[in-house]
């Protein structure tokens, strides 16, 4: 007997995909930062995000209680004596996206152990950030991050950023049994212990990447951001599947054996979105007369404004995440615990793979907080993040079309991204060959020393980063058979980049029709907020 039609919406409104048919809504996507809203050919599959989940009742007692009862290892009080030297590095404002509302759960986590380790006598405490080749944060962001009360403790002299091309601020701890060397900061490697503080964004996040990869320098990084270990990472956000994983792993036990690092992981929910832009957080069929007043009165108001202003407003705006689990100890089982959580909030399990894969690329990244959404990180966010935001098969069969919306604007952040540009407008039009890239161009960046000194001085991002960010959508770009911007405001950006363009979302469907059939099955990843698939069939 056929389902009655009332009793087929419910359990659709109860699971998170839906099929679309002839009386569903239109569906919103961002294209960077503006918003479209687009009908869906009838039988669409659209992969909605799980609700968040419930925030903990007190961040402070659950970080108490972590660092009190650790995973595999003595007490964080158990492990301070008077005079000894404790360096704390913090993950940098790459996570969450956007930045969470103060405190900060690094502010938090910090107003929970600084106590402690005065009352143990431990005087010698630094707070190093982990950029690694990330930009460095600026004061005003560092300032956000911990809180006037500690930064006005800290800095400058105590509270600064890892800088990854200082000879005399790392050691070399030695290699891993496959070669790769092993560096890290030199006050971590000459504390008395590394209390690392992380936010876990994305099951991606954390673990042995912290310390090895956060505190490390352009060798460091190089021994696993390479074409070769992305293209065999089968999704960067199952790290048992991840080759470049399975480095950092090697590397990160090495420094475990040189280091006594003491891990606190957090992980947050997926509210992302409150207040005037809560409406963003809900399905299009559960929209009210008020969220349809709000989306109304947001795209009139972006399209009134000039591009940098959208921005201004965006960047503006932070999230409204809830920190969900805190755990401490070791480094591995302190990671699964918070991998569980992670997965908990973001997998919704699916059982098809589509022929064609549409999403809308909005105005941030890990690698744009408080920039701009340049064309090489619309490629980041498209073939790297987005496309690997999966478990076990993706979402898109192996030579499937990936459709985007996003105007693919030639605009880059001079101060942030001054290696993006030359690496875009000369390089890239040479070859997309990612080998090739490494072999003839890498280390010229890498070793520039303008570049070098952007990035020591100013608040650049290192000259080796657009290369990384190029492999990164590597695997992603292997599977896909095809790739069509929607929306370009340019026709060489997308030309570049090796991907077709179509003015509406209508027009690219049928394009990718004309290769995989009428009967293509067409699904939408319905984010931000984040929504990962997890497909183990």
């Amino acid at each position: 007997m056929r389902t009655p039609r009332s009793l087929e919406r419910f359990y659709e409104t109860t699971e998170q995909i839906v099929t679309t048919d002839t009386d569903s809504p239109p569906r919103v996507l961002f294209s960077g930062e503006d918003l479209l809203v687009e009908d869906l050919p009838v039988g669409t599959k659209i992969v909605f995000p799980k609700p968040p989940i419930e925030g903990l009742p007190n961040v402070k007692a659950a970080i108490r209680q972590a660092i009190n009862r650790p995973e595999e290892s003595p007490p964080l009080h158990a492990l301070l004596r008077p005079g000894m030297k404790v360096t704390i590095a913090l993950d940098d404002i790459s996570l969450p996206l956007p930045p969470m509302r103060t405190p900060d759960v690094r502010q938090q986590v910090l107003e929970v152990i600084l106590p402690l380790l005065a009352d143990s006598g431990v005087d010698d405490v630094h707070l190093v950030i982990a950029v690694c080749l990330h930009r460095h944060m600026t004061q005003g962001e560092m300032k956000r991050m911990v809180g006037a009360e500690i930064f006005d403790a800290f800095y400058p002299d105590r509270y600064y950023n890892h800088d990854a091309e200082d000879p005399d601020g790392l050691v070399v701890l030695g290699e891993t049994r496959h070669g790769e060397q092993v560096v890290v900061n030199r006050r971590a490697a000459e504390s008395d212990l590394v209390i690392y503080v992380n936010v876990n964004f994305v099951p991606m996040d954390g673990g042995h990447k912290s310390v090895g990869t956060g505190l490390t320098n352009y060798a460091g990084v190089k021994a696993h951001h390479t074409p070769e270990h992305i293209a065999k990472s089968d999704s960067y956000m199952d790290p048992e599947r991840s080759e470049m994983h399975r480095s950092i792993d090697r590397i990160g036990k090495v420094v475990d054996e040189h280091l006594n690092v003491f891990h606190i992981e957090t992980t947050v929910n997926n509210r992302m979105f409150d207040g005037p832009l809560d409406f963003l957080m809900k399905r299009e069929e559960a929209y009210g007369e008020v969220d349809r007043l709000k989306l109304a009165a947001m795209k009139a108001t972006l399209a009134r404004l000039p591009a940098a202003a959208k921005r201004k407003m965006f960047h503006a705006v932070p999230a409204a995440y809830d920190v969900i689990a805190v755990a401490a100890g070791k480094t591995e089982p302190t990671h699964a615990k918070i991998l569980k959580a992670s997965w908990a909030q973001y997998a919704v399990d699916v059982d098809f793979q589509a022929d064609v894969l549409v999403f809308g690329v909005p105005f941030i990244s890990p690698y744009n907080v408080n920039s701009i959404l340049n064309p090489l990180l619309v490629q980041v966010m498209a073939c790297g993040y987005f496309f690997n935001f999966y478990r076990g098969k993706p979402l898109l069969k192996k030579g499937g079309t990936l459709i985007l919306t996003h105007p693919c604007s030639d605009v880059f952040d001079p101060v942030h991204h001054p290696s993006y540009i030359e690496f875009f407008h000369r390089i890239l039009p040479e070859t997309r060959d990612s080998k090739v890239l490494e072999a003839k161009y890498e280390r010229e960046f890498a070793e520039n020393p303008t570049y070098v000194h952007l990035y020591r001085t100013g608040h650049a991002y290192h000259g080796a980063h657009p290369f990384f960010m190029w492999y990164w959508g590597e695997n992603g770009r292997q599977h896909m058979g095809r790739i069509i911007a929607v929306g370009a405001d340019n026709a060489h950006v997308p030309r570049i980049l090796g991907w077709d363009t179509a003015e509406t979302l209508a027009e690219a469907i049928d394009m990718a029709r004309s290769t995989h059939g009428r009967g293509a099955e067409i699904a939408m990843m319905h984010h931000p907020p984040i929504v990962m698939t997890q497909n183990l069939g």
